[in-house]
């Protein structure tokens, strides 16, 4: 298959063997690679029943066709497994190098399945993979980690990509990550936690000499020419070129999207203006950082030069986390943003949940649901200090740390009372993104029904944000990113956070591949991809009273742009307009056997019955 290495391994832990996988040709033009050839071994290798830290549950790495082209946004890699915050389906990506060199160290992916008898690291290069002894990297960090494998390996810099889990995972934090090529995360639904419970401290690829064929390289290099091109001149994605996504505060603040102090107001007024690039970029000191192949200015190493965390470095937090640890616990200081979203990385704290379980307990603190000796510290809005002491008590399981790392919704549900009225969060068990959805309602209606613990369907505009129905089908009609994902490319340069024209990602998978691929073809993949997850789930547990966002999450806000306006007043008109326009029962969300036919999954629909 060209565009592929055409090698896949089987990794138990438990055996300590590394085989063979087989997966043929038909499934990959089926599913691609990533997270849908993710999906497909999921569903084939973790039957109901198989929790998420049963030995027998697995955990997929995979790369796609595109990955290691001389393309922008192709180091990313896709990880899949069954996740513990949902104890459901998982899927996240992340970018950096660790996709492209996988490819160049002889493998598409591999699966991961059983339990190590004692820690361990992945290490692959030359087409072999090596399970070596990891017990002396416990207690480091991600980046000490990546550190001391690059010395010990003798790869320092781009030489190899290395991906590991820290202090939260290694404890159990419930939300934890991996993380690797110094500050990327691959996050959502705890796959770091998986991660670890199989006793893995990291995962290595070297940038090896591997080749493999494409179809026509000379078109794939136009065609690479071309979407960078468009991509640097884009009126929307050319400003994550020149300023990071922070410049996104403005726009988010005016409208009402940007999240301030747990949702309990939607007014930041002109606070916002220190946390974009407009100012830290003129400010601190910055050096770029791009993944692999890619051009632009997005990623930055950051030494912050003024306020109390001057002499700070860490990577360029992305706008999710300017809000996470700026607007939404209360405070303005970009440096105390570079230190917090520093330390999540280094901890392997996922930092959605973080931010929203901070802010969460700031409210608490605030309105005496939670007093200092329930905290161990004073915990008012703003207290970066604070909230930097707790994150390393989560990541240890210290003290109330203990509770906190099990994340949003169920840290509300041990407090009770007035505290289950304040708490951000999917009852599938986790929070939302970094954003106040209950001002964008196509993110929040996809962020409750999506099957991976994260979105799972790309924000495409509405021509009226609050009208149930066209929310409805709209996000019904945006379910492109699994092919994007499936690729696997980063969503920025291929210009498809917000816009579900693929037609130069169809014409790409072609001159690699030498298919003849369409776009109602990749629209048809995302679709097999998301309804297979989805019969995963309901298979293992999950029913439509899952989704449901918290009373808070539904919440009208009290101020700002759309002020009054509530989701929950239409949530289940909505919801079964959804269920509906996606082929599904519309009180059960259960797809129905016509739709799982006409997309190839007849197997799946027996399954299910």
């Amino acid at each position: 298959m060209l565009g592929y290495v055409n090698n896949w391994v089987l990794i138990d832990l438990t055996r300590k063997t590394v085989s063979k996988l087989e997966i043929s040709d038909k499934k990959l033009r089926e599913y691609i690679g990533g997270t849908g050839i993710g999906a497909r071994l999921l569903y084939d290798m973790v039957p109901p029943g198989v929790e998420w830290d049963d030995p027998r549950n697995c955990l997929i790495v995979a790369t796609g066709p595109l990955n290691g082209l001389s393309l922008a946004g192709t180091g990313a890699f896709s990880v899949v497994t069954k996740g513990p915050m949902t104890n459901g389906a998982a899927s996240s990506q992340a970018c950096g190098f660790f996709g492209a060199f996988l490819k160049f160290s002889g493998f598409d992916g591999f699966v991961v399945t059983g339990i190590s008898d004692t820690w361990a690291y992945l290490y692959l290069h030359d087409g072999v993979v090596e399970i070596r002894d990891a017990a002396f990297l416990l207690g480091m960090d991600t980046i000490e980690t990546e550190a001391c494998l690059k010395e010990i390996l003798g790869l320092p810099g781009r030489k190899s990509s290395v991906y590991a889990v820290g202090p939260a995972a290694e404890n159990g934090v419930r939300f934890s990550v991996i993380a690797g090529d110094g500050g990327h995360i691959a996050a959502h639904n705890g796959v770091g936690t998986v991660f670890a419970r199989k006793k893995l401290k990291a995962m290595v690829s070297v940038r090896g000499e591997h080749k493999y064929a494409l179809y026509d390289q000379e078109e794939t290099k136009q065609l690479s020419r071309e979407m960078v091109a468009k991509g640097r001149a884009h009126p929307k994605y050319s400003n994550n070129y020149n300023f990071g996504t922070s410049h996104l505060l403005g726009n988010y603040t005016s409208n009402g999207v940007l999240p301030i102090k747990n949702l309990t107001t939607s007014v930041f007024e002109d606070r916002y203006l220190k946390l974009t690039g407009n100012y830290y970029r003129k400010s601190f000191e910055l050096r770029p950082t791009p993944c692999w192949a890619c051009p632009s200015r997005h990623c930055h190493k950051v030494k912050v030069t003024e306020g109390p965390y001057a002499g700070v470095e860490g990577e360029e937090p992305e706008y999710e986390l300017f809000a996470g640890f700026g607007s939404m616990i209360g405070q303005d200081d970009p440096g105390a943003v570079v230190m917090l979203n520093d330390l999540c990385d280094r901890l392997g704290l996922e930092g959605n949940e973080t931010s929203w379980l901070l802010a969460f307990l700031m409210e608490c603190y605030e309105k005496g649901v939670l007093t200092k000796e329930d905290l161990g510290l004073e915990l008012h809005w703003g207290n970066v200090e604070a909230a930097r002491e707790l994150m390393q008590m989560i990541a240890k399981r210290e003290g109330i740390g203990n509770l906190l790392a099990e994340g949003v919704m169920r840290t509300a549900l041990a407090i009770g009372g007035r505290a289950l009225d304040m708490a951000v969060y999917v009852e599938k068990g986790h929070a939302p993104r970094g954003h106040d959805h209950r001002a964008r309602w196509p993110e929040l209606l996809d962020t409750v029904v999506s099957n991976v613990g994260t979105i799972e369907s790309i924000g495409a505009a509405v021509k009226n944000a609050f009208d149930p129905i066209e929310v409805a089908r709209s996000v019904a009609k945006s379910k492109l990113r699994n092919f994007v994902d499936s690729l696997v490319i980063c969503m920025f340069p291929s210009m498809t956070m917000t816009h579900l024209e693929a037609d130069h990602l169809v014409d790409l998978v072609n001159s690699v591949t030498g298919w003849d691929c369409t776009m109602e073809e990749a629209n048809q993949i995302s679709l097999r991809i998301v309804n297979l997850f989805r019969v995963f789930n309901f298979r293992h547990g999950h029913t439509a009273d899952l989704e449901y966002p918290s009373s808070r999450y539904g919440s009208a806000p009290v101020d700002g742009p759309v002020e009054g306006i509530s989701i929950l007043d239409v949530w289940h008109d909505m919801r079964s307009e959804y269920y509906a326009s996606m082929g599904w029962d519309i009180k059960t969300g259960i797809p129905l056997r016509a739709t799982l036919d006409a997309l190839g999954l007849e197997k799946e629909a027996d399954g299910l019955e």
